[in-house]
């Protein structure tokens, strides 16, 4: 499967917390990140992932074109509700053509939680099917 992982700068160590506690799972799939959440997470898990330019410099962009293009499984974007962001409409985007193509979406750490676990359980086949 692949799956998207993008940080808000306030979200970004709980996010490499996750990878740190989830790796086993993770290392399973392919990863895409924004380009400084990427990197933190390759810093502190080892796990290869391909990365976008920066959030604010395009990269939500990116990760969202493959969205769009239903070439992404599962997107774990924890999020800070309380930080205004100047690229929020990319976030809707985002929200957005996840909703448009059945894309399941975590926006905070019980939900992230409760998908990697369905993804280990094998729960997330159907995505196979459906980008058919």
């Amino acid at each position: 499967m692949n799956i998207g992982l993008i940080a808000h700068n306030s979200k970004k160590k709980l996010m490499q917390n996750f990878c740190i506690a989830y790796r086993s799972i993770l290392s399973k799939h392919t990863l895409y990140a924004t380009g400084t959440t990427g990197r933190l997470i390759e810093e502190v898990t080892n796990l290869n992932i391909h990365k976008y330019l920066a959030g604010h410099l395009g990269g939500e962009q990116q990760l969202g074109s493959q969205v769009e293009h239903n070439e992404i499984d599962l997107v774990i974007f924890l999020r800070d509700p309380s930080a205004v962001s100047l690229h929020e409409p990319n976030v809707n985007t985002i929200f957005r053509l996840c909703d448009m193509h059945n894309i399941p979406l975590a926006t905070n750490l019980a939900t992230a939680e409760l998908l990697i676990k369905s993804l280990d359980r094998g729960d997330m086949e159907w995505r196979e099917i459906y980008k058919q």
